[in-house]
């Protein structure tokens, strides 16, 4: 059985390249000719797999989408233009008007607002539970409710929920149970050994290699019925385990347009081919940031599951064996002491983003977070006085040493 970076590299096309490319072609157009007009309406109606038109399907994006396949080991899988864009196919794929979802308080600030604000606009409910009690989720439970929705690694403040009590509550509901694991990608964790059903996750962070390019990913890991689904119900009659992935294909992704460009599936599948290396370079790299910074002076708190005094050290150690990624974040006394240490970096670059090869500081309560109320961001745990640090692949001192004459001149 071939590892996880020999099966990104070495994942085979699905039709061999006419002039036998080491790499797939990008194959940057809109249309594809056919041979007939039988083959055309075949392709069109689903009877013969074929590409005729990017939006819907691309050699490009398809061989991407192989490589997670095969990485992952899941049941099937769609690429997309963004995180953003996987999850609100994924979830408007499996609830309409009237249905519920039980989705964790400590979301992504454009998750919770996509959650709360536009589902809530088309009748759909989203009832939002302490994800470090199982129960809180499982009092919410109805008939109407479709899956029970968490992160792996919350961000910003790295709370990290037991996904295997989460599993059995899905399972004895009968729920899927739809994981954002854009914190802790493949390579460090594996969500069908968990009991993910449905994983999410935005490709544009750890798979891109160092920020090259937007993109999403919604993984089947083909452990859920998708007939106990009210929605799929009758497409998982006509197309039993691929219903869910049949029902994004055919309708939602090509109907709500976020498919992915093939220049940047051919980026993603490049970075695809070093994550592994880079994550084995940035996390170490974290730990050693969130150890110096566990006993500076004043650093109020630091979260990093990793460490061992954190309170998700046993639950992050079974569920990211390899370290729980390369975010850290901490806080200090208040707001101010935050942009005094952020506006004194000299390495480290003042930008969002998530497991770049560069290091990355921001205040997530003025930026990411920005657009909630006080209330909202006070309820998912944010305050004013946290600093959150994407840790990069560059040598560890260099890391530290831009850390520490911004603490000292900030002192």
């Amino acid at each position: 059985m071939n590892g996880f970076t020999t099966k990104a590299i070495h994942s085979p096309f699905a039709v061999n390249d006419s002039h036998g490319a080491l790499r797939m072609p990008v194959y940057d157009c809109v249309s594809f000719e056919l041979e007939s007009a039988e083959e055309m309406e075949a392709a069109f109606a689903g009877r013969k797999p074929a590409h005729a038109y990017t939006r819907i399907t691309n050699p490009t994006v398809e061989d991407f989408e192989q490589r997670i396949k095969a990485v992952t080991g899941s049941f099937a899988v769609v690429a997309l233009s963004s995180g953003m864009a996987a999850i609100s196919t994924a979830i408007l794929s499996i609830t309409g008007a009237g249905d519920n979802l039980v989705a964790s308080k400590f979301l992504f600030g454009d998750t919770y607002s996509f959650l709360k604000e536009t589902l809530s606009g088309l009748g759909i409910e989203v009832r939002f539970a302490d994800p470090l009690h199982p129960e809180t989720f499982e009092r919410l439970i109805d008939g109407r409710t479709r899956a029970i929705y968490l992160e792996s690694l919350s961000n910003p403040l790295l709370y990290v929920p037991d996904l295997a009590s989460f599993s059995a509550i899905a399972k004895r509901h009968g729920v899927a149970l739809v994981v954002d694991t854009t914190m802790t990608p493949p390579y460090l964790f594996n969500s069908r050994e968990f009991g993910v059903d449905v994983e999410l996750l935005s490709a544009t962070k750890a798979i891109s290699g160092g920020a090259t390019a937007l993109g999403g990913l919604v993984i089947d890991n083909g452990t859920y019925d998708w007939g106990n689904n009210r929605l799929l119900s009758a497409c998982a009659k006509k197309y039993g385990p691929f219903a869910f992935i049949s029902k994004i294909r055919k309708q939602t992704a090509r109907y709500l347009g976020g498919c992915l460009a093939p220049h940047n599936a051919y980026l993603l599948s490049l970075g695809l081919e070093t994550l592994a290396l880079r994550l084995e370079k940035s996390c170490p790299n974290a730990l050693v940031v969130a150890e110096y910074l566990n006993g500076r002076a004043g650093v109020k708190a630091v979260n990093y599951p990793g460490l061992l005094n954190s309170p998700f050290y046993e639950v992050a150690a079974r569920q990211f064996p390899r370290l729980p990624g390369s975010v850290v974040s901490f806080e200090f006394l208040d707001r101010e002491t935050c942009f005094e240490f952020i506006n004194a970096l000299r390495l480290i670059r003042r930008s969002t983003n998530l497991h770049d090869n560069k290091s990355l500081c921001i205040h997530p309560a003025s930026t990411i977070l920005s657009h909630l109320s006080e209330a909202e961001r006070v309820e998912a745990g944010v305050t004013q006085s946290c600093v959150r640090l994407s840790v990069g692949i560059e040598d560890v001192e260099d890391i530290i040493n831009d850390i520490d004459q911004a603490l000292e001149w900030r002192a």
